[in-house]
């Protein structure tokens, strides 16, 4: 990848896809065919970002782009070249968030948190909120109406948080909460908001952009 600009204390981490139509956003594919729901990824990443860039404004903050699928050149065409990006990397979600993480400590990072581009109700006061909680927690998570999380924060790297969570279910959430109780950690938590994952979902995509 491109070298890294230099991260800042507290820094926050964009994970989304590149929109190659049939390998991105399938469960939406059937409600919006192919081009579609390739099409929403584009305009949730874009918007997901723009929400960021004006949180920025506010915050002494940095932040990447950690995308799977697609390369440099193809995001940097999408999304321009002075934007931070990094590679997923191998393995399932949880081990790509652990390694995002442990990137971010090793480069100077105190406090991280990461999201993904699926939930609009992600705004500068929602971020503000979570990076105002983070110094007094163990862990911060944003939980998710399905029973995900939308965003979670850490001080330090935690590998177990992202060990046996069957991801993509309505599991996710409780599983993450009890292997946190069961480290001791101390849990704290951001608005529950509706990601957009499913064909039932859409309208809150489209009440957003209103």
């Amino acid at each position: 990848m491109v070298s890294s600009p230099k991260i800042a204390k507290k820094h926050l981490i964009i994970f989304t896809r590149y929109p190659q139509p049939g390998k991105t956003k399938t469960r939406l594919i059937p409600a919006l065919g192919v081009e579609g729901a390739a099409n929403l990824q584009r305009q949730m990443t874009e918007s997901t970002i723009s929400k960021v860039k004006k949180f920025k404004l506010q915050a002494a903050i940095s932040f990447e782009i950690r995308f799977a699928g697609g390369n440099l050149t193809q995001m940097q065409d999408w999304l321009g070249t002075e934007l931070n990006y990094q590679l997923q990397g191998e393995g399932d979600l949880g081990k790509r968030m652990e390694n995002s993480f442990l990137s971010a400590f090793n480069q100077g990072a105190q406090e991280v948190i990461i999201i993904g581009i699926d939930c609009p109700g992600v705004n500068a006061q929602v971020l503000a909120e979570a990076f105002e909680k983070i110094p007094n927690c163990d862990l911060l998570l944003g939980p998710a109406v399905d029973g995900g999380y939308y965003l979670i924060g850490l001080k330090r790297a935690i590998a177990q948080l992202f060990i046996n969570i069957d991801w993509g279910t309505a599991k996710v959430l409780q599983q993450t909460v009890d292997i946190a109780e069961q480290l001791s950690l101390s849990v704290a938590s951001t608005a529950t908001l509706a990601d957009v994952d499913r064909p039932e979902d859409l309208p809150i995509w489209q009440n957003s952009q209103q």
